[in-house]
């Protein structure tokens, strides 16, 4: 047997996650095959895969409605993420809600939920009844949700839509939710059920967030394709971090955020 095949699948040896990719093959082409090759060449294991926007409504369309063609092009993005399997690398699918809030699809192959939109594009209708249906479905699994947003609706959602117990994690250290530093002076990142990941941010505001905030609800992501893995892995260990806190970020952390799902409690139970 080759020893470093013997190594890298040792249990011993943590695996390395990248927790926050787009995946997807039908209105951009993002196909699993060339992100894999990219993850193996870094020497990750796990992959965090979420649909791409384009996949999930018009974001160029500041009054998009939503409609049956867009929910089935949801599904097939979904469904794609779902039916991946890889002998080398772990796949953790996530569920990219739209406003059709389709708790009844929220079946158990999902490790998170993405929530997500920028200011110039559609928005949530946060009013729905049945936002409030799908939120509670997600309390119920112990799904951990991804939120991008305005820093307002930040600030919104956890205050006002949050179910308790439910992990947020705040991807780019807040690069796009209003601002790393704004989010600290608002106290979002003290809270502890506020979680970060690293994707794209700058090395002076993770070595600034670990210093104030710590290590242990910090996530490595790449947000490939706008960032690559390998790129993006090669500046986090430039910090020359602790060998424990690093072992942290780059996996251990989002194996613990994911210990607290309930795959059996999936939508309509009790």
């Amino acid at each position: 047997m080759n020893p470093e095949t013997t190594q890298r699948n040792s249990p011993e040896i943590p695996r390395i996650i990248d927790a926050h990719l787009h995946c997807g093959v039908q209105n951009v082409l993002w196909p699993w095959e060339g992100v894999r090759d990219r993850l193996l060449a870094a020497g990750i294991r796990g992959a965090g895969l979420i649909p791409p926007v384009e996949d999930i409504y018009d974001r160029y369309d500041p009054t998009f409605t939503d409609t049956p063609a867009w929910q089935a092009t949801r599904r097939r993005a979904h469904r794609y993420l779902l039916d991946l399997a890889d002998p080398e690398i772990q796949i953790f699918p996530y569920f990219f809600v739209w406003n059709d809030f389709a708790w009844e699809e929220l079946g158990e192959g999902y490790a998170a939920i993405k929530w997500h939109r920028h200011g110039d594009e559609p928005e949530y209708r946060y009013e729905d009844p049945r936002c409030r249906e799908f939120l509670a479905v997600v309390h119920r699994r112990g799904l951990p949700i991804l939120l991008e947003e305005t820093f307002a609706h930040t600030l919104f959602f956890l205050e006002k839509l949050l179910p308790p117990g439910v992990p947020l994690i705040i991807p780019h250290l807040g690069g796009l939710n209003g601002g790393y530093r704004a989010l600290a002076r608002a106290g979002v990142w003290s809270l502890p059920c506020v979680w970060a990941d690293t994707s794209l941010a700058s090395p002076g505001e993770l070595e600034d967030y670990l210093g104030r905030f710590g290590s242990e609800r910090l996530i490595f992501g790449s947000d490939y394709p706008f960032g690559d893995p390998g790129a993006q892995l090669a500046r986090l260990r430039r910090l020359g971090l602790p060998p424990a806190v690093e072992r942290g970020i780059l996996g251990d952390n989002f194996r613990r955020l994911l210990a607290g799902r309930n795959p059996g409690k999936g939508p309509g139970a009790g």
